[in-house]
């Protein structure tokens, strides 16, 4: 799993199984609910498994540079991408972040629900009580970030101090999480558009092209 296509095409159970089997050694999982990676900084990244599409992704289209991928089923870019970014940048880190990954957010967040009711019934690590704040990867575009009231002076100054602007959102897995933690949270761009629309599309921020093309 080192392409955004491959995290594009499995279904919701497929994609939590290769999860699964590929944090094993390092995660506690809720069959059909969440997996939680266990990590040493005091960040928890989040992302869902599940999209808007009824169909796996099938046939993947790429533009003429490689920087646009889009496919006939929708790509399911939310939130295939954020899940994409999360393992990239957990195997990229030094000092690895933890990462939450959560099922079925597009219906109402019952992943990220049975991971807050899991904390109430502590059986969840008690690190996690220790965590700064929680950054989630299922926004449209490049720049957005959105807070759902979970935020505060300080932490909304640090994520637009890195170029990202406030925008407006209504629901997200950190919509439920922030607040059981009560800990400040944002939802981050992860770089696709026309979400939960057939036309959905990823495009590479310009980072990733300079790095596609070994520069």
């Amino acid at each position: 799993m080192n392409n955004l296509e491959d995290f594009l095409r499995p279904t919701q159970k497929q994609l939590f199984k290769r999860l699964a089997k590929k944090f094993k050694r390092n995660a506690l999982f809720s069959k059909g609910n969440f997996i939680l990676v266990r990590g040493q900084a005091p960040v928890r990244l989040v992302a869902h498994l599940d999209t808007v599409h009824e169909k796996p992704v099938r046939d993947i289209c790429l533009s003429s540079d490689g920087n646009i991928i889009m496919s006939p089923q929708g790509i399911g870019g939310d939130d295939r991408c954020g899940v994409f970014a999360l393992v990239k940048i957990y195997r990229l880190s030094k000092i690895k972040p933890w990462l939450l990954f959560c099922c079925d957010e597009e219906v109402g967040g019952l992943g990220a629900k049975k991971f807050c009711l899991a904390h109430q019934q502590h059986q969840l690590p008690n690190d996690l009580d220790n965590l700064k704040f929680l950054i989630e990867l299922d926004r449209k575009g490049s720049k957005d970030a959105v807070y759902y009231r979970c935020d505060n002076p300080d932490f909304d100054a640090y994520i637009s101090s890195k170029g990202f602007k406030t925008a407006q959102g209504s629901f997200s897995d950190i919509s439920l999480i922030a607040p059981e933690f009560g800990i400040a949270a944002v939802n981050l761009s992860c770089g696709y558009y026309a979400a939960h629309t057939r036309h959905e599309y990823h495009q590479s921020f310009p980072t990733q092209r300079r790095d596609s093309h070994g520069r």
